[in-house]
């Protein structure tokens, strides 16, 4: 993979950071992105002082010029795009009764639509050099729904038919398109939930513990990677066992 080009969004910490950190360990560029200047800085300077070589960049998935603008600068600046990664996601919680409009819309605009965005301008690259990987990450909650989160779960549902669909059209030209689910995941997130909340929770996963941000940037590893060439369209659970 070594030479190769991704776009990771969503980059700045956590899941992204880590999938960012993982693929650049093995020799990928990796374009990191996040919605304010600095950022996915830190990303970078950890890809760099791993000796790997990336760049961050300030990025509203939702803007549609800005994404189309970024793209353009990749292909200008590297002459290819192998891998996507769309990562970028936000969470407005509450109860359905009491949501905002306002709610609903940033959560579907970032999670959803912002991937289908990243997914089409990706898809032009890599249509025309019949190769690439793309990976959307969902969530387990797309499957199994979370009270207090129908704009998350709406969102992360959307994902899995956005990728299936979009694997169908690009599959002829050498494109794969993938879902990684991730469960109950140790985070910034889920450190601050009260030890209480922590233990309600592990008692829906069967292997009796939080995954860890690696777990999911190592499955983004192999369907990004030529070993898994023959698969797309296909939804990766990583949970821990957590199953409907």
């Amino acid at each position: 993979m070594k030479g190769q080009v991704a776009l990771i969004t969503g980059a700045s910490r956590g899941i992204g950071q880590a999938i960012a950190l993982r693929l650049a360990a093995e020799g990928v560029y990796v374009v990191a992105t996040a919605t304010t200047d600095i950022g996915a800085e830190a990303t970078v300077a950890a890809i760099i002082a791993q000796g790997g070589a990336g760049k961050a960049v300030k990025l509203d998935v939702t803007n549609s010029a800005e994404v189309e603008a970024l793209f353009k600068t990749i292909t200008a600046e590297h002459g290819r795009l192998d891998i996507l990664v769309n990562n970028a996601g936000i969470t407005k919680d509450g109860l359905m009764m009491r949501m905002k409009d306002s709610d609903w819309d940033s959560v579907i605009d970032t999670n959803l639509k912002g991937s289908f965005i990243c997914l089409r301008e990706a898809s032009k690259i890599m249509t025309k050099a019949r190769y690439g990987r793309v990976v959307n990450i969902s969530s387990v909650v797309g499957e199994m729904g979370n009270p207090g989160q129908v704009n998350y779960c709406a969102s992360k549902a959307g994902i899995f038919g956005l990728t299936k669909s979009a694997a169908r059209e690009l599959a002829k030209r050498n494109i794969t398109v993938n879902a990684v689910a991730p469960g109950f995941i140790e985070t910034d997130m889920t450190a601050d939930l009260p030890e209480k909340g922590r233990e309600a929770l592990m008692q829906n996963v069967p292997m009796g513990r939080f995954g860890s941000i690696e777990d999911i940037a190592y499955a983004v590893l192999f369907l990004v990677s030529p070993h898994a060439g023959y698969i797309t369209g296909q939804v990766l659970s990583v949970n821990g066992g957590m199953y409907m």
